[in-house]
């Protein structure tokens, strides 16, 4: 179905549910401290499987009961939630289930049997049924093929890491298999077209991806532009990347320049540096939680407008290609963030005006300090191109942040914590794209709800001094249409799903 059949298919069913629709809803996200599998590279049996599973489920369980007692009309849990990681080909098979399309309209708590022998599935839509809640489930789906299929893989069969959703009777309304896997994920298979999964409730419409899909334009971002979701649902077992992609720093990143809300639900796993999740409205964090300290999982639950007002489009290279920049006769130098080779100029008083450039980017900053740490340093950096470690894609990033140490060869490396303060910034950059994700993130790794907002001339500027010292604050780009043409696809399978209550 191509995007102008679907989109005029969705005025259509939307209009069906909009009797009993609701301004408002609340969303949850559990942060879940998952049960792992012993290492073994002999796959365990199905019902030793299905015991670590349902370990896993009976925590899940506890999280959606909870939430559904609060009011909660969703709730979101994260990638590997239910059987954790560092699997192969054939020690991951014993966890998989079959899962169908959602067309074929099913309720596995009513017909368990119906697609073969899914237990998972059926408590997952009993949990969901029994708490008349919307779940949403990351799992593995296996699909057999025989040679007549040229793709298909060596034993036979496809396997996916697989988002599912059950509506609040327990029908399944939605199936995600993940196209952008991330290093480490061999035992499953890409799709052959990225597919974008939207479904349509009472209180807006929704569209899933996981973890690193939200790297790349689809179908993240086609969801977005071409499919007119409100919400995103977004499982994920992030490992925080100071200073740029810590989880509750790129994500809520993500809902205010895409404009959505923006429900994401990450593992609990402090050694591998998983934390962070987050209930995001386009405007600011509604509720985030991100705690290195603890082993336990934690709900997190808020009140999101069903459809989100969109603010003012921003031309973000009007502000800044508007500036001159003026030479503070302070000397560029080189940092490393992330392995990508940035062009830094150091902040040498408590306030002042800063430009530096990269390629076609060029970086402005203006600021005022009002407690400058003794020994920190900050600096403002600018990248322009491409970023070849733990996945390949284009960035253009402008970046006023603080260094690791006083030696200015730190800035770029991870930091935690900060005593500087400021009372004002403003932020922009002669950007090539329109995608850009504005991040704020202040000492002891906390977002700034409602202290800082973009203009439509793309500045990211405060609105009052900050409540905490500032790790950094960043206006992040991804530059699409520079990516590799299979992270570009404009091939989108869509499945669209009406669910009337």
């Amino acid at each position: 179905m191509i995007a102008s059949q679907l989109l005029a298919y969705v005025a259509i069913s939307v209009s069906c549910v909009t009797a009993g629709s609701l301004d408002t809803f609340t969303a949850a996200v559990y942060e879940h401290a998952v049960v792992l599998p012993n290492d073994t590279l002999i796959p365990v049996s199905r019902e030793e499987a299905l015991v670590l599973m349902n370990r896993n489920l009976d925590l899940l369980e506890g999280a959606i009961v909870s939430a559904a007692k609060q009011g909660a009309h969703i709730i979101v849990t994260p990638e590997d939630g239910i059987y954790g990681w560092n699997f192969n080909r054939e020690t991951i098979y014993p966890y998989l289930e079959d899962i169908p399309d959602p067309q074929v309209n099913w309720i596995p708590c009513n017909h368990p049997n119906r697609f073969g022998h899914t237990p998972v599935q059926e408590r997952l839509s009993c949990l969901a049924k029994d708490n008349s809640i919307y779940v949403v489930a990351n799992i593995g789906d296996k699909k057999p093929c025989n040679a007549s299929d040229p793709q298909c893989p060596f034993d036979g069969r496809y396997q996916y890491n697989t988002d599912v959703v059950f509506d609040s009777q327990g029908k399944l309304v939605a199936r995600y298999h993940k196209h952008n896997l991330f290093l480490g994920e061999d035992q499953f298979n890409v799709p052959k077209e990225p597919e974008a999964v939207t479904f349509n409730t009472t209180f807006g419409r929704f569209g899933i991806f996981t973890c690193f899909d939200i790297l790349f334009h689809d179908p993240a971002v086609s969801l977005v532009k071409d499919f007119h979701v409100d919400t995103i649902l977004f499982p994920t077992a992030w490992m925080n990347v100071l200073p740029h992609l810590s989880a509750i720093e790129f994500h809520s990143a993500w809902a205010m320049g895409m404009k959505v809300n923006f429900l994401a639900s990450n593992i609990h796993h402090p050694a591998k540096k998983m934390t962070g999740s987050g209930i995001y409205a386009p405007d600011s964090p509604r509720a985030f939680h991100y705690d290195m300290q603890t082993k336990e999982g934690k709900l997190l639950l808020s009140q999101l407008d069903s459809h989100p007002n969109h603010p003012v489009v921003v031309n973000w290279t009007s502000y800044a290609s508007g500036i001159e920049a003026l030479s503070t006769g302070n000397k560029e130098f080189k940092g490393i963030v992330f392995s990508d080779e940035f062009t830094f100029l150091e902040l040498r008083g408590d306030t002042g005006n800063y430009t530096v450039c990269q390629k076609d980017l060029c970086c402005h900053l203006s600021y005022k300090m009002s407690e400058k740490g003794a020994h920190e340093v900050y600096a403002l950096g600018a990248f322009d191109g491409l970023h070849t470690v733990e996945g390949s894609y284009h960035l253009q990033v402008c970046t006023l942040l603080k260094c690791k140490t006083t030696n200015v060869h730190t800035c770029g490396h991870s930091v935690e914590t900060a005593s500087t303060r400021f009372d004002m910034f403003s932020l922009s950059g002669t950007f090539g794209t329109q995608y850009v994700f504005p991040e704020v993130l202040l000492s002891g790794i906390q977002l700034a709800p409602g202290e800082f907002q973009v203009s439509s001339d793309g500045r990211l500027f405060s609105l009052k001094p900050l409540s905490g010292p500032v790790l950094t604050v960043t206006l992040f780009g991804r530059v699409y249409e520079k990516d590799h043409p299979s992270n570009a696809s404009s091939h989108l399978m869509a499945e669209t799903l009406t669910v009337m209550l």
